[in-house]
């Protein structure tokens, strides 16, 4: 089952939120991620909160659009009456889950509640995550015609021995037709990766970036297979079914991808993502990086506004009951202090290609940039002044490199 819930404050059941979210509003973006929490089948490598068919009770699938239309209108009452300004909402994201497991109707239903409720920005990125056997052509024009502007495809790899240890069900000559459908329809395409999986060989990732590149997709993601405790695919490393993960391979793995993705004409923008230009990287994400504020909404989904953090709860049959009570399905929350919040912008704008700005560094955290230089793991920044980036090999040692930068 999904990972427990963080320990924090408890939620307001209004939903309310504190006067300190008011400060510097204007000038961050708003969006909306919108978490759909139901599997065909569960991976045996995730701890996402996600159900599959048999895991859920006290709830029909056929209905969480409805109550994904219910937070939406939650939300906009709390933003207003907490006294923040209208924005338009800037990126919104499907993820999940298998958001493409519901009705394309009921996704376009969700998509227009956001856009009639806050607005969307005329550039909107609208983006939804899909299996390559969960959506088909005729699917991907639905969404198009909905307002989607991107898709991202959970491609993984290219190597059935690779997806069977995963355990992802699709075939993966499924992707390439996704991918062509998907351009078809007009929507940008996105493939995520995940390399270092028990037993792949450097051949075998050879062989998944060499399939992804001949997609020709606007964006690639290669994710570092993480074995998350309490997963099926932990107990089975311990119990000495497939071997460990190996570190200095998940290395060799990355620096091919950066490698091939470069030479293919793909720009790396955060440690691990690539896009074909900069007006095909994921903004939603960056929005995550750069502090801005979105509302999670669905089971489990996380929410942030101006340095408060909060998690709904997580199973679907609690959600579904704390939206027909009235009540805000949020489980608990925490409001950031100033030192962690800064701790938070230098662990996350270290990964993009813009760099950190020095003078979000102590002077002790400034002064520990010479040698990080000196020790080839960060470098000046080439387009601002006073900022920092990382190296490929500072990529591979992100975690060392802010340690370093946030002495104790």
């Amino acid at each position: 089952m999904p990972s427990a819930l963080p320990l924090a404050d408890p939620a307001p059941d209004d939903g309310m939120l504190p006067p300190s979210v008011l400060d510097g509003a204007e000038q961050r973006d708003l969006g909306v991620y919108l978490h759909v929490p139901f599997c065909r089948v569960r991976c045996g490598y995730c701890d996402f909160n996600t159900y599959t068919a048999d895991e859920i009770r006290g709830v029909k699938q056929s209905d969480f659009a409805d109550q994904a239309i219910a937070e939406v209108a939650l939300a906009a009452r709390v933003l207003r009456d907490s006294g923040l300004p209208s924005r338009p909402v800037s990126t919104v994201f499907f993820g999940g889950g298998t958001p493409t497991l519901l009705p394309t109707d009921d996704l376009a239903r969700m998509l227009a509640a956001v856009r009639d409720t806050f607005t969307l920005a005329p550039d909107a990125e609208v983006t939804t995550e899909a299996n390559p056997d969960s959506i088909d052509a005729a699917g991907l024009q639905r969404l198009a015609a909905a307002g989607f502007t991107r898709v991202s495809v959970g491609m993984q790899s290219a190597v059935p021995h690779v997806l069977a240890v995963l355990e992802r069900t699709h075939d993966p000559e499924n992707v390439p037709r996704v991918v062509q459908a998907a351009k078809e329809a007009g929507l940008q395409v996105s493939l995520d990766l995940i390399y270092g999986t028990p037993g792949e060989t450097e051949d075998d990732w050879h062989r998944s970036l060499d399939a992804a590149l001949a997609c020709e997709p606007d964006h690639l993601s290669a994710y570092a297979l993480i074995v998350e405790e309490g997963t099926k695919l932990a107990r089975q490393i311990a119990r000495g079914e497939v071997p460990p993960v190996d570190d200095d391979l998940h290395a060799a793995f990355y620096e091919a991808a950066d490698a091939r993705l470069t030479a293919a004409g793909y720009d790396w923008y955060e440690v691990s993502n690539w896009a074909r230009t900069p007006t095909h990287r994921s903004r939603h994400n960056r929005a995550y990086w750069l502090g801005h504020d979105w509302w999670g909404v669905g089971p489990g989904a996380h929410s942030h506004v101006g340095g408060v953090r909060w998690w709904n709860v997580k199973h679907p049959a609690a959600y579904a009951q704390r939206l027909a009570a009235g009540l805000s399905p949020a489980a608990g929350r925490e409001t950031l202090e100033a030192e962690t919040r800064r701790v938070e912008r230098v662990l996350l704008q270290t990964r993009l290609v813009e760099g950190l700005p020095t003078d979000a560094l102590t002077p002790l955290g400034r002064r520990a940039v010479a040698q990080l230089i000196a020790d080839e793991l960060v470098e000046p920044g080439p387009a601002l002044r006073g900022t920092v980036v990382l190296t490929l090999r500072g990529r591979l040692l992100a975690d060392a490199v802010v340690r370093r930068l946030l002495p104790d």
